[in-house]
């Protein structure tokens, strides 16, 4: 039978728990992740990985994001809300590379550290990165397309957006590395499609039909990516080179088929992963790697169902 001092320090800490509402119950540390969205099955491999980490470790970790990666304003509240249960740390994918930078200072003020993944934010706040070379990747994407278009000709870019971290550098990695090594190749337009598929693909129809003679289209994500093979299918465009970026059942196929020529490949389950392990130990006060470089691969149908690229691809 418990004794009264038991029995009262018993009640203090559930009540304790209940109060705060954070999932100390069984003494796990609690890690929330906030991603750019789940309409990619992109975001689903990262979640993949944080919770093989979470499970390795012993934490809570919990993951979500906005329907639509258009929606800043709710993943803003998503954050706020993570921010409110006074979580040991926050994994945070940023959609707008500034305006999440006040509740990151609250973050800070707090205790609470925030470590960044796939697209960090313009600030020195998060104490970590867990993310790809996006300017490296996508200079890559740009030297594949002019081997495959000879050097010279016109190309378009269709980016997922122009505010978070990894749009900007897709875009900017691809389009200086065109102008500093290429310069017989003009990109003729560079357009943004939020990464959703259906409005990439009505805007890579517009652009087909604007620039006959276009020899090639970089998407900078998957939407954006399967939006291009779907405009230059509807259309009915031929001779046109397709570089994508990510992964995805329709990519896959579109690469096996030949319509893709190819796309740069992240490792997505090793950034969910990633960002758990160092949001872990930063909550701990252990030193953590500023960058955390997650690696990227080029695939085509070539190399496609070697081990190490089928490895960090996902349908």
């Amino acid at each position: 039978m418990l004794n009264r001092r038991t029995l009262m320090g018993t009640l203090s800490a559930s009540a304790l728990v209940l109060s705060t509402g954070v999932v100390q119950a069984q003494d796990k540390i609690y890690i929330p992740l906030i991603s750019k969205g789940f309409q990619h099955q992109f975001w689903q491999a990262v979640k993949s990985g944080a919770d093989k980490a979470a499970e390795e470790f012993g934490v809570e970790v919990t993951f979500e994001g906005p329907d639509s990666e258009a929606q800043v304003d709710r993943q803003i509240d998503m954050l706020a809300a993570a921010l409110a249960k006074k979580p040991a740390a926050i994994g945070f994918a940023a959609l707008d590379s500034q305006a999440a930078i006040p509740l990151l200072r609250q973050a800070k003020e707090a205790g609470i550290p925030i470590v960044a993944f796939d697209s960090g934010v313009d600030s020195d706040i998060p104490v970590s990165t867990a993310t790809t070379d996006n300017v490296a990747a996508a200079s890559l994407a740009a030297d594949k397309m002019a081997e495959f278009i000879g050097g010279e000709g016109q190309v378009a870019v269709i980016a997922h957006d122009q505010t978070s971290r990894t749009g900007i550098d897709r875009r900017d990695g691809f389009v200086n590395r065109m102008a500093e090594a290429y310069p017989n190749i003009e990109i003729v337009t560079v357009q943004y499609g939020a990464g959703d598929q259906l409005q990439s693909t009505e805007i890579a129809k517009s652009i087909l039909i604007a620039n006959p003679d276009l020899k090639g289209m970089f998407g900078t994500n998957e939407g954006s990516a399967i939006g291009v093979v779907n405009g230059v299918r509807e259309n009915g465009a031929e001779g046109i080179t397709i570089i994508g970026y990510d992964s995805g059942a329709a990519q896959k196929e579109a690469i096996r088929s030949g319509l893709m020529a190819g796309a740069i490949t992240q490792n997505p389950v090793g950034i969910g992963y990633e960002t758990v392990k160092a949001a872990l130990m930063a909550s701990k006060g252990e030193a953590v790697p500023e960058t955390i470089d997650t690696g990227f691969y080029y695939y085509d149908a070539s190399n496609i169902d070697d081990p190490e690229i089928a490895a960090v691809l996902y349908d």
